[in-house]
């Protein structure tokens, strides 16, 4: 047909170096029109194969060439379709723009996530947090080696990605790196996100994480129990840091509140409604969503007690998250809990043991965590095997006389 496309490579011969060394070239053709290119690699002579058009055996430097040439064969292609969409016909030279312009260098993997990440930074302090950031250079880093190590190039065009890139990638971190499932699911969650906005842009068409199935670690239990938490309730300690992170964590506790955000907390959060209710109305620093709590007792005798001791308008004396994290490990220890305690276990135990446990919808949950969706409010609501052997008690006294099991004849 006069509109189908060849791609194809050849070498530059006529301009070998003393060394052998010569530039391999492409070749678009579209019926029987063609221009070439330069594919900006190099290759001994004795190792290219003309008929083929690619590099010979399975040297380093044959395989991360014929992986280069792959990419750019996938991306020709990728933007002759697209093009095609537009214009009934397409010629090399046209073709030859598209790949090497600005559009081909916005549908490369790496370039996409690090225009991501630099747009991401320009938003912390207003809506997003530093330590995201952080965690997306990490994975952006994890991300460069990994293709410098395994294809020997610096970026890859999307059109290119594979389930098999992302089970490689998932290889990588897992056993070249050593990385634990849980560091693992993080990383390559990032990798996620890029795609998936990849992908809403129209620049991907198909997911390269079809079929992929992580390795996720063993939860583990992040909320304490009622007896958990009345043991530190009732907990004193000799030294006043230690009742500092007691009191800090139990109002994370009982308003579900994350650090950040009661570390923001200023008199003017605290509000009295016409029945005489104290609430916390405040926004999530990390998302920017409205937080309404109405406040119970204990939260309302922690703020009272600290009243004005707090540096500048903030509600609270709060200690820096390591520094209380190190105090709650030293807390559990004494109160018997043997896992790993951490001031965000304060915002499950309250989504579960606080507030669904005992029968709060979860709607009304999600909104006073200031959740976007429902399912982020599922991730930390556990219902407790209390909650249901409760539950179950409360029907078995519901219903617990109403029905009989008919005898049988051989017991009449």
């Amino acid at each position: 047909m006069k509109n189908d496309l060849k791609v194809s490579f050849y070498l530059k011969k006529n301009e070998t170096d003393s060394n052998g060394i010569a530039s391999v070239m492409g070749r678009i053709r579209i019926g029987k029109t063609e221009t070439s290119f330069s594919a900006r690699e190099k290759i001994g002579l004795s190792l290219w194969d003309t008929r083929s058009g690619r590099a010979l055996g399975k040297s380093r430097e044959a395989t991360s060439l014929n992986r280069k040439l792959d990419s750019i064969n996938g991306l020709i292609n990728a933007r002759y379709m697209e093009l095609l969409k537009t214009k009934k016909n397409v010629t090399p030279i046209q073709l030859k723009s598209a790949f090497q312009g600005i559009a081909s260098q916005q549908s490369m993997l790496v370039q996409y996530f690090e225009n991501y990440t630099a747009e991401y930074e320009k938003r912390i302090g207003k809506d997003r947090q530093i330590s995201t950031y952080k965690e997306l250079k990490n994975s952006l880093n994890h991300l460069r080696n990994f293709l410098k190590k395994k294809y020997k190039l610096q970026d890859i065009p999307f059109l290119s990605l594979t389930n098999s890139f992302i089970e490689d990638y998932d290889y990588y971190l897992r056993i070249n790196l050593g990385f634990l499932p849980g560091t693992i699911v993080s990383i390559i969650s990032r990798l996620r996100r890029i795609i998936k906005y990849a992908i809403n842009e129209g620049i991907l068409s198909n997911d390269p994480f079809f079929g992929y199935k992580p390795d996720y670690p063993k939860a583990k239990q992040k909320y304490l129990t009622l007896a958990e938490l009345e043991s530190i309730i009732s907990a004193s300690f000799e030294k006043s840091h230690l009742h500092l992170a007691k009191d800090m964590f139990l109002f994370s506790c009982f308003t579900g509140l994350a650090y950040t955000d009661i570390r923001n907390l200023s008199e003017e959060n605290i509000v009295k409604t016409l029945d005489g209710m104290l609430w916390i109305k405040t926004k999530r620093q990390k998302t920017g969503v409205s937080s309404n709590i109405p406040l119970l007792e204990i939260p309302i005798q922690i703020i009272e007690r600290y009243r004005g001791t707090a540096k500048s308008d903030k509600l609270l004396p709060m200690a820096s998250n390591s520094a209380l994290n190190n105090s709650l490990k030293i807390i559990a220890k004494q109160c018997g809990i043997e896992r790993n305690l951490i001031f965000h276990a304060g915002r499950h135990t309250y989504a579960s043991t606080i507030t669904l446990s005992q029968g709060v919808p979860i709607e009304s949950v999600s909104s006073m965590l200031g959740h976007k969706h429902l399912s982020t409010t599922n991730i930390y609501a556990k219902i407790t095997n209390e909650k249901i052997a409760d539950d179950m008690a409360l029907l078995e006294m519901k219903i617990g006389n109403k029905y009989e099991l008919t005898q049988l004849k051989s017991e009449l």
